[in-house]
């Protein structure tokens, strides 16, 4: 069955790489304050770093911040990658960074949303309101999403980290038996369950190792998002050695500002990182 993550793995192969672009348009980085400059400036990333992007991430709110220009100017970016991917041969996957949590019809219209209106083929997703929140989003399994698990703020273990019993035995046992663990593994155990047509991964932030390391051992083969890479104090070999898989795949890292603003220019920065992750990977042995 083709599904998100097939693709995704048949780009990381063709490109032998698991950047993962960010397009994050802040105002300060535009040369005038517009959905139009937005624009530019994203579409300039695109060309530059396209041949070694496993995927892009457009973040939703630095073009909603324009209104419906800014919304018409992230189908203009979606469009433009899908092109990028055409002139390679090479489908890069676009994930939508949104965050979104809602249910029922609501679920159902930011599902529209992002997969017809705009189209993105991944999407991130609050995983709080229950599996029904999230069914609108899965049920094409070219379609794929990234549930917050343990996300890269340093505010996350507010919640993620609190701790939950849960019960491991049958419903109908008296005295079944229950072990505790954290919100986020909870959440990792529930995305395992959920990944029946293999298009459900994971936020994992690179800014929390020892958990990164955790949930690894708790989800062996879901693919991870994980940012906090950079200007969040995330450091890249330590991430690659914490989440990757035993098949050296199952992990994307998202970095933008460190692109964005090189001074060497996104192009010679994105092949750099691009070259470090196989450097890296060759020393691990993958």
């Amino acid at each position: 069955m083709e599904s998100f993550f097939s693709f995704l793995e048949k780009r990381v192969d063709d490109c032998s790489s698991l950047l993962c672009v960010g397009l994050d348009p802040h105002v300060s980085d535009l040369k005038q304050p517009t959905a139009a400059s937005a624009l530019d400036f994203c579409l300039n990333l695109v060309t530059q770093t396209a041949r070694y992007a496993a995927a892009f991430k457009p973040n939703a709110a630095f073009f909603e911040v324009f209104g419906a220009e800014g919304w018409t100017a992230l189908k203009q970016v979606i469009d433009a990658i899908a092109e990028e991917s055409r002139k390679l041969g090479s489908m890069i996957p676009v994930i939508l960074d949104a965050k979104r949590g809602d249910i029922a019809s609501t679920a159902e219209a930011y599902a529209k949303s992002a997969f017809e209106g705009l189209g993105a083929h991944g999407i991130t997703l609050s995983p709080y309101l229950g599996r029904d929140s999230i069914e609108p989003f899965i049920q094409k399994p070219e379609n794929g999403v990234f549930l917050l698990c343990k996300t890269s703020n340093p505010g996350s273990g507010d919640l993620q980290d609190l701790l939950v019993t849960i019960d491991d035995g049958p419903s109908t046992t008296v005295n079944r038996p229950s072990s505790t663990v954290h919100l986020y593994e909870h959440v990792a155990h529930l995305a395992q369950q959920w990944n029946t047509n293999n298009n459900i991964g994971l936020v994992v932030g690179a800014t929390h190792i020892e958990a990164m390391k955790h949930i690894r051992t708790v989800v062996p083969n879901l693919w991870f998002l994980a940012p906090g890479v950079g200007p969040q104090g995330g450091e890249l070999e330590i991430a690659l050695k914490a989440g990757l898989r035993k098949d050296g795949k199952g992990l994307l890292i998202p970095i933008s500002r460190s692109i964005a603003r090189a001074a060497e220019g996104p192009t010679r920065s994105a092949a750099e990182i691009r070259d470090q992750i196989v450097n890296i990977k060759l020393g691990l042995g993958m």
